[in-house]
């Protein structure tokens, strides 16, 4: 696992590649993940990677993350090339792997899965989902006061209820929808009604 010397000159090198605001948001979701990590006993550096990598691409020209997609065949489907805004996940595992050389595939999938979620997700692809959105940095989120109350308590039913809001505030601007965040939902609801098991 990466030597604490590493991890500091990774934040220095995302600082200087984010606007303020992003990176004040990235800091609160290191943090935040961090506490999680400690929570569900999942490893704590894991998940400040995770947390600091995971908008490391946010701040990248939206045609320029479509030529990165499209020179290292990173599929981009119909609702990401319409809002390029959202291939900022798929470029930043990307750029986790080939610029600063993350191999784990844990943190990898954490930083590719924290806008939509994805069906049986680890609990790290979780911790950064939820803790992207739980940050201290956060405000405006409906039921946010419950959500960080959950997380803590059970991380399934905080990211139930994360889903959920998304879905509705997406569906009350008529936004595109990317499949997999209600293939996430479904998911979860059916995982907490004792439908499936993960």
């Amino acid at each position: 696992m990466m030597k604490l010397a590493d991890f500091s000159k990774i934040r220095r090198s995302v600082e200087k590649t984010l606007d303020p605001k992003r990176y004040e948001h990235t800091l609160g979701v290191t943090y935040t993940a961090a506490a999680l990590a400690m929570c569900y006993d999942v490893d704590i550096r894991k998940a400040q990677i995770a947390g600091l990598l995971h908008d490391c691409a946010k701040c990248i020209d939206h045609q320029k993350k479509i030529h990165i997609c499209e020179k290292h065949n990173i599929e981009i489907n119909d609702i990401e090339r319409q809002n390029p805004f959202l291939l900022h996940a798929k470029v930043g595992s990307y750029i986790a792997m080939h610029k600063y050389n993350i191999v784990d595939e844990d943190i990898l999938h954490a930083i590719l899965n924290h806008t939509t979620g994805r069906p049986a997700m680890s609990l790290l692809e979780k911790i950064v989902y939820i803790a992207d959105y739980i940050e201290p940095c956060r405000r405006q989120a409906p039921n946010l006061k419950l959500i960080r109350k959950e997380a803590f308590t059970d991380i399934d039913k905080a990211l139930t209820i994360i889903l959920e809001d998304i879905l509705v505030y997406l569906d009350s601007l008529n936004s595109d929808i990317d499949p997999m965040t209600r293939q996430t939902y479904e998911y979860y609801v059916n995982k907490r009604q004792g439908v499936l098991n993960e």
